[in-house]
Order: C-alpha cells, then structure tokens, then sequence
C-alpha cells in the first residue's frame, strides 16, 4: 500500500453521488472559541458570496463555550449553515467534519479567525476552470494580529497566476501556505483522505505536500487571505512548550516519503534546518518577554530539528546575548 492510499492515521472522505446537482464552492468554516473574530470571517465571505445554489456557506462549532450560533444569526441569518457538535472533536476531528459536510466541488477551509479579500472566490475560481487537473489553488497570505492589524505579507513565489512549477519540493521547504488561503477539489480529499491525526500542529502542510504530490497546484500571487495570528490560536497555543516544532519535524518525517526519493533527502534536510533556525528565533523571542522555560523548550526542538555544530553555535550566542539570565530563573 502507498502512503498516499494509507488511511491508518488519516478519515476517508465520503464520495458524493455523483448525479447530485451540488454547488461548485463550500465554503467550511470551522469554530472553536472564536466568535468575537466571526462576524469579519462572515463578512469577508459573504461580500463576495453568489447564490447558495452556487456557494455553501456553513460554520461547524466545536463544541465552543462562546456563542458561534448567535453571529452566525445576527450576520448571515438563512444564507449561512451551522452545525455544532455533540461533544468537542479537537480541531482534525473538526476539519473532517467540514470536509464530509461540503457539498461543493472545491472546498475553501476558513478558520473563524481569519478572512478572505475580495476576489478570493473569484481568481481561485478561475485557477480550476482553466486546468481541470488542478488538485488545488492558493494565493499569498498577509499576517495580522489579534486585532486585525497587518504584520506582513507572505513573498511571492512567482510573479504570474498559473500552475507552479515543481510545487512538491518548493512547498516541502517551508510552509507556504496558510489553511485560509488555499481551496481543494473535494475529489482530491475523497481520494487522499483527511488531515493526518496524529499532528496537532502541520497537519495542514502534511496535506498540501500530499496534494503537491499527486495534482498539480494553481498559484495565484495576488494577497487575498488574511491569517490572523494571536496567543489562542492552535499554533499559539503551542509555542510555549514547542510542541509546534515537535509537530513540524514529525511532519517533515511524514511527507518525506512523498517526495521524488532522488531528492528527499536533502529537501528534508532543508526544510529541518529552516524551522530550527525558526526555533531559536522564537526562542530569542520568549526569552525577551522573560520566559526563559519557553526558550529552553525550543532550544531543545531546535537541535533535534538540526543536530549540528552550527545549531549548537547558534544556541551559545542566543544564551551569551541574553547575560545569562536564561540559566537564573526568576
């Protein structure tokens, strides 16, 4: 069996039939605790939204101790969907969720924390018509902050809308892309199943590099995704400790095996000393604010990410720079 066709770690998604009239977008916004950002990931959506025959729309709630219903009520009254579930499923167990709710042919995964610009739908849209072989598109992603605030906008990878060229190594390098700014043919997840469950972190750069490897990947350079980046975020939430970069490298192990295997070697190797470089910038970061505990913990991840004499060099500057207030806890 392929990796691509194992599913001990991965959900199938269920194939629709295939004479149902379905609308071409579904649009899954997945929710946990989020609902004070919800009505602007609504509002992005909507502002650009056809016909329902046309658009999906649906909010799916894990279980949130806030109240997703009511924006959903007060924002998009009829036109937008919501499911809640019976008991909270952990953020895999919610994206597969959307994934075997989308009726849609393409399917946009929208955290209710981040938003789309207009003519997201529009120039994605247009990516799949022009190549039916298109397993996925994607554009570029501007960073905010919990209040909305642009941080930064993600480098281009090419100046022109169209395929990318030799996607698989150029995406396994380094995260590229963003869960909002990235929509897939639903026939692509039934035929590669669902997000990997044993990562909590990168389950979504596992799946791109899955995708990459097997369908050809659409590239639009214009910034139409907004990724909104604060503490309560998965991601956040798991800086602290380094679980983060835990999850990065199991990834990195995880899609190696997808790679063309003349070059998998180096391009993991590549993307290994990248996020440990990433490691101890965060690190240096946390140790600023005083969490000298939290850059302990990415220290670590940083020399199993690159275990070398370059890495460790690196660890000495960052602790000598700081006085030694890392090894004098408060």
């Amino acid at each position: 069996m392929t990796a691509f066709r194992n599913f001990e770690n991965r959900d199938p998604v269920p194939s629709l039939p295939q004479a149902a009239v379905r609308p071409k977008w579904s649009v899954m916004i997945p929710v946990y605790n989020s609902a004070r950002f919800l009505a602007s990931t609504l509002q992005s959506v909507l502002a650009q939204a056809p016909d329902p025959a046309h658009m999906q729309i649906e909010v799916v709630d894990d279980c949130s101790s806030d109240d997703p219903q009511k924006v959903v009520n007060e924002i998009g009254g009829r036109r937008v969907g919501f499911f809640r579930q019976p008991q909270n499923l952990g953020h895999i167990g919610n994206f597969h969720t959307c994934l075997s709710r989308a009726q849609g042919e393409l399917v946009h995964l929208l955290h209710g924390d981040d938003a789309v610009r207009p003519e997201f739908y529009e120039l994605l849209g247009r990516g799949f018509d022009a190549d039916p072989r298109v397993g996925a598109a994607f554009c570029r992603t501007v960073f905010m902050d919990a209040h909305g605030q642009q941080l930064s906008i993600e480098p281009a990878m090419q100046s022109i809308s169209g395929r990318l060229e030799n996607a698989v190594v150029r995406l396994a390098l380094e995260q590229r892309i963003m869960t909002p700014s990235i929509a897939v043919r639903r026939a692509v997840y039934e035929e590669l199943g669902g997000f990997d469950r044993r990562l909590k972190c990168s389950e979504d750069w596992e799946m791109w590099i899955r995708i990459a490897s097997r369908f050809p990947v659409w590239y639009e350079p214009q910034a139409l995704a907004l990724y909104r980046m604060h503490p309560q975020s998965n991601t956040g939430r798991h800086i602290r400790n380094a679980a983060d970069m835990a999850y990065t490298r199991m990834a990195i192990d995880i899609f190696k095996s997808y790679l063309p295997s003349e070059l998998a070697d180096d391009v993991a190797a590549s993307a290994r000393r990248t996020y440990s470089q990433s490691a101890l910038e965060t690190g240096r970061r946390l140790l600023g604010s005083g969490d000298w505990a939290g850059c302990l913990a990415q220290m670590s991840e940083a020399f199993q990410l690159d275990p070398s004499l370059k890495t460790i060099g690196r660890m000495l500057r960052l602790v000598a720079k700081q006085g030694g207030e890392i090894v004098r806890p408060n």
